[in-house]
């Protein structure tokens, strides 16, 4: 059932309703690890990068745990771990385009455009977050596909930072445990299709949402 339409006012204020929670803790912990992450991986310490990778990763999977078992499930989270997890994805992404494009390697660097997709998959659902507050409703919760296709993309991506050719913390000591650049490859398509799944799984609740508000709107004229 949607929700009842509110003024942008109120409705911000409910999501904010009972917000401090141990969850919501977490996922602001999760955002904040973002720019270390980035910083760290930027300025080669790649082992500190995967570790905080690993802890934001850890952290995705336990706070909605947490959050049902102690009945700590809010509005403000429902938006929050989404949005932590694509500020997540963006910044990753990001990442790694600049790594692939700077490789000695060709073919990573003609790969390197496949994680602007991922990029401009998050900036239209942030976008579309931001226009659904502002209609009065509320972004659609995370659906079990969107949280695989991000188990996924932790995965494939600790893989790469870990032992990827060239940008690997692990393969640049061990040559020997590196990834072959063609099973890399697979790995980030498997991860952009099944992004994309998600992506077209939260099309029905948001669309119902914008239709629901402007036929209400409609009523009230």
């Amino acid at each position: 059932m949607a929700e009842e339409n509110l003024s942008t006012k109120d409705n911000l204020k409910g999501i904010f309703d009972g917000c401090l929670t141990i969850p919501n803790l977490m996922s602001v912990i999760r955002i904040l690890l973002i720019p270390v992450f980035a910083v760290l991986y930027v300025k080669g310490y790649i082992w500190w990068s995967v570790a905080v990778l690993a802890v934001s990763g850890i952290s995705d999977f336990l706070d909605g745990k947490i959050a049902r078992k102690f009945n700590q499930v809010s509005a403000l989270g429902k938006m929050l771990d989404p949005v932590a997890d694509k500020l997540t994805i963006f910044a990753l992404a990001i990442v790694l385009f600049i790594q692939f494009k700077n490789a000695e390697s060709a073919s990573m660097k003609a790969f390197a455009w496949v994680f602007l997709l991922f990029i401009v998959k998050d900036i239209i659902m942030l976008l579309g977050g931001a226009l659904l507050i502002a209609l009065g409703s509320r972004p659609v919760a995370a659906e079990i596909y969107g949280k695989a296709a991000t188990l996924v993309f932790y995965v494939v991506m600790i893989l790469i930072i870990g032992f990827g050719p060239e940008v690997g913390a692990i393969s640049r000591t061990y040559p020997n445990l590196t990834l072959p650049e063609s099973v890399m490859f697979v790995l980030v398509v498997i991860a952009v299709i099944l992004t994309f799944v998600a992506f077209v799984s939260y099309l029905p609740g948001s669309v119902k949402q914008i239709l629901d508000n402007a036929k209400k709107k409609k009523e009230d004229k």
